[in-house]
């Protein structure tokens, strides 16, 4: 009876520690609160702390992230994955390929990109990663971003972000780090 209440204990400990992704448009910066008018129209505040991380957004091109890791979002389309972005990766982000919530069907696949070669209706990157590999059409105009070292100064009204929040025990979230678009690219999401 003890260890079923101490795995309940456990379980509902985790669920309200849980992790949510924050995708949005800046509404507001208040002191140490970020005000995100969410993409399904929700009003959300994030708690930030002192030192949060901000990163920009600037766009890039395949070429210069051979070699890079690199997060690359994608669907199925005809047998084969297409890309619906590409980005750089913080080296803390898990390795592999796992189902995403950017829209139905959708993959993120943490990895190294390892080749790139063209292909028929774009380029094909080869991402590796400890135990697979996967190969993903990435057609002409699909965003391709990097990130670069922001500021506070950064998180303005108007602005796309993306992060990955942590509810505390109170109910509010909180974000260590914050992803925002800049000279009009988004941050992937």
């Amino acid at each position: 009876m003890r260890l079923l209440l101490a795995v309940v204990l456990l379980l509902s400990v985790s669920l309200a520690f849980g992790q949510s992704r924050v995708r949005g448009t800046i509404t507001a910066l208040q002191g140490d609160v970020l005000a995100v008018k969410s993409r399904d129209g929700k009003d959300l505040r994030l708690k930030l702390p002192s030192d949060v991380g901000v990163s920009t957004a600037k766009a890039a091109k395949l070429e210069e992230l051979k070699g890079v890791y690199v997060g690359a979002t994608a669907t199925q389309k005809d047998g084969r994955m297409v890309a619906l972005e590409v980005h750089t990766l913080p080296p803390q982000a898990k390795p592999g390929h796992t189902p995403w919530d950017l829209q139905p069907g959708s993959t993120m696949t943490n990895a190294n990109l390892e080749g790139l070669a063209q292909a028929s209706g774009g380029n094909e990157i080869t991402l590796n990663y400890p135990g697979g590999s996967q190969k993903i059409l990435v057609p002409a105009g699909t965003p391709v971003v990097r990130f670069v070292p922001g500021t506070r100064a950064d998180l303005k009204p108007g602005e796309q972000i993306f992060a990955v929040a942590q509810q505390q025990p109170d109910g509010t979230l909180s974000a260590p780090r914050i992803s925002v678009s800049k000279d009009g690219v988004n941050p992937p999401h």
